[in-house]
């Protein structure tokens, strides 16, 4: 069974949104911590968001303001709402689960397969 799905990614102008979602297995949704990390070509992957299963919340400096994480755990779902969006925001898109909050993206044992996000100018 695959652990985390991502979908929602797409093309889309500068300055408008999407909508990503993940859904988790059982395993993986039982971690306290789900994330979204993203990774541009060339580029380390780098921290997007995180919540814990309490719901407390973690934006990255780049995102605040812009990109909003939240889960539903009746349904095993994380999703990130990514509106104002801007062609630096274009990278894999990914899900992932783990223990506890952290920005390293080897904290996290669980990883969805990506989903691309491209903003055109």
């Amino acid at each position: 069974q695959v652990a985390l799905v991502e979908s929602g990614g797409g093309l889309v102008q500068a300055g408008g949104s999407l909508r990503l979602s993940c859904a988790a297995s059982e395993r993986a949704s039982s971690r306290n911590v789900m994330g979204w990390f993203r990774q541009a070509p060339g580029k380390e992957r780098e921290f997007v968001a995180a919540i814990s299963r309490s719901g407390a919340t973690y934006h990255a400096d780049s995102v605040r303001g812009r990109f909003t994480i939240s889960r539903d755990n009746a349904k095993n779902t994380l999703y990130l709402q990514m509106n104002s969006l801007k062609p630096e925001d274009t990278a894999a898109y990914y899900c992932a689960a783990g223990p506890t909050i952290s920005y390293y993206s080897s904290r996290y044992d669980y990883w969805g397969q990506g989903t691309q996000v491209t903003v055109s100018s």
